[in-house]
């Protein structure tokens, strides 16, 4: 089965919701911009029955180079995860 394209989803969600795909699309735009400045904000984005953007700081940690074998140094990062809530999950499974 192939996955849903964008465009395919802004046609579902348009019919379901009687809203013009245009109007879906700038919504779905939005809450993406909410969720990236909420991230970088305060640190963490919920979206309820869906999930959590939260921001994630990694620590710095010695790695191997998979071609040579050599022992290389990564950085520390900061990184943003996902976690998906209860309720998707059991949706879901």
């Amino acid at each position: 089965m192939a996955k849903m394209t964008k465009s395919q989803l802004l046609t579902l969600l348009s019919e379901s919701t009687e809203l013009s795909k245009k109007d879906v699309g700038r919504l779905l735009d939005e809450l993406a911009n909410m969720a990236y400045k909420e991230v970088k904000k305060v640190g963490e984005f919920t979206v309820p029955g869906f999930g959590k953007m939260v921001k994630a700081n990694r620590k710095a940690r010695v790695g191997r180079n998979p071609a040579t074998g050599a022992e290389i140094k990564i950085p520390a990062k900061t990184v943003v995860k996902f976690r998906l809530a209860k309720a998707a999950k059991d949706a879901v499974l």
